[in-house]
């Protein structure tokens, strides 16, 4: 996958708070919160609604994983 989202795990020990409660503060049900354990792509939207609640930018909830190859595959 081409995203991690360590950066918001991270986070949430940082301002000792758990998973559910990031739900509850941020409308995101828990199939979503799953997608993001297993490193699959969420709306920006999801991303979005976190930034806002933790008054952060995108760099502080997730982070761009490079492929090896680049954009062309080589």
């Amino acid at each position: 996958m081409s995203f991690s989202y360590k950066p918001l795990w991270k986070l949430l020990i940082d301002k000792d708070m758990s998973k559910k409660e990031l739900m509850e503060a941020t409308n995101i049900s828990k199939s979503t919160m799953d997608k993001m354990g297993r490193s699959e792509i969420v709306s920006l939207e999801i991303i979005d609604r976190i930034c806002n609640y933790f008054n952060c930018s995108v760099e502080d909830v997730i982070e761009h994983c490079y492929k090896e190859g680049g954009q062309d595959g080589k």
